[in-house]
């Protein structure tokens, strides 16, 4: 049984890239994707995501707000992908205390050209591993 993946960010570049690295894995299915977090509470109730990948500087509602109305409303688990929460950074302490299963942090900035080549496989890797699927 595929896993349901939604993806979460204000690009238009960055949902696409992401939604192609999810794809490319036959477990995982991307049920749909929002561009912003008032989009994304609307969508995740119909769309039933068991795993949303979340940026966090978005326009409307941010990221950590979505997280933290995803937790009244979703038990799907949350991946943090952002360029505001690096490793060690005080952002991703704070999204993980709110729950986020994982962080990655993009690799160039809000449009990470290069997210494919150089977070792809740590990605769907981190996607599996979060979802409880065999590496």
């Amino acid at each position: 049984m595929t896993k349901r993946v939604m993806v979460v960010d204000d690009s238009m570049i960055m949902r696409t890239m992401l939604k192609d690295i999810v794809s490319a894995d036959s477990e995982l299915d991307v049920v749909g994707d929002a561009c912003d977090g008032e989009m994304a509470l609307k969508k995740v109730k119909e769309l039933k995501p068991d795993l949303i990948l979340l940026d966090i500087e978005m326009p409307k509602m941010n990221g950590v707000e979505c997280l933290k109305r995803l937790k009244l409303t979703s038990s799907a688990k949350v991946i943090i992908i952002s360029s505001v929460a690096q490793a060690g950074s005080k952002m991703a302490s704070d999204v993980r205390s709110l729950g986020a299963a994982d962080v990655i942090p993009k690799p160039s900035g809000a449009t990470s050209l290069d997210i494919k080549a150089k977070k792809g496989h740590e990605i769907t890797k981190t996607v599996r591993k979060v979802l409880g699927l065999a590496s």
